[in-house]
């Protein structure tokens, strides 16, 4: 008889762990589903903003007809991409082509000074501060999702029900820094709008690049 109140006290105590671990699991994995779309949303952003910064640098370089199609083609291999590496990796293409725009702006004052170019200036700056702290979040909630589904007895559980790795938005830092362009003859070197150096939490401890 104590045989088996013990036997029963030992499957209790495996079924209520099991499922405190399938739940920890399913709300870790909504965690990540959602620091993801997070991501996703602002690099739409981004990619509704290059059609009209083409444009308006069109307007005053038409001439630079090279570097307007490689941002053209590059936002369109971006918004085309399937799994997560392969956007990160065309993300940073589209980010080199737009930087190489900016650069081209620096030839034409009247482009650098005119409020819609500025205004468009201003917007990547946020986007891509917003970019880059989604993906700091995401890439720490990834790194902790990793690490549970890696871990015995939870592994056990993640493959019965389905569950894996997910994996890293893997990016370089200086990608994600906005392109620095005077907003006017006026503006001081040191007004100009940046964002952080991207640390991100992904790289503290986790041997992952972010």
């Amino acid at each position: 008889m104590v045989t088996w109140w013990i036997a029963a006290i030992v499957v209790s105590v495996a079924l209520a762990f099991g499922v405190w671990t399938y739940n920890r699991l399913v709300s870790l994995n909504r965690r990540v589903d959602g620091a993801w779309s997070d991501i996703d949303v602002q690099l739409k952003r981004r990619w509704d903003l290059v059609p009209a910064l083409v444009e308006t640098v069109k307007g005053y370089a038409r001439h630079e007809r090279d570097t307007l199609e490689r941002v053209i083609d590059a936002r369109g291999k971006a918004s085309q991409s399937g799994s997560i590496p392969e956007r990160g990796a065309n993300e940073l293409n589209l980010s080199a082509a737009v930087e190489r725009l900016f650069a081209v702006a620096e030839g034409y004052p009247e482009l650098k000074a005119s409020q819609n170019f500025a205004g468009l200036q201003q917007n990547l700056v946020e986007i891509e501060n917003n970019i880059q702290y989604a993906r700091r979040y995401y890439n720490a909630v990834v790194r902790d999702w990793n690490t549970l589904v890696g871990t015995i007895p939870a592994t056990w559980i993640a493959q019965a029900v389905g569950f894996s790795e997910r994996p890293y938005f893997q990016i370089d830092d200086v990608e994600r820094e906005a392109p620095r362009v005077a907003l006017d003859a006026t503006t001081p070197p040191d007004a100009s709008i940046r964002p952080a150096a991207g640390s991100g939490p992904e790289q503290g401890g986790s041997g992952h690049p972010g």
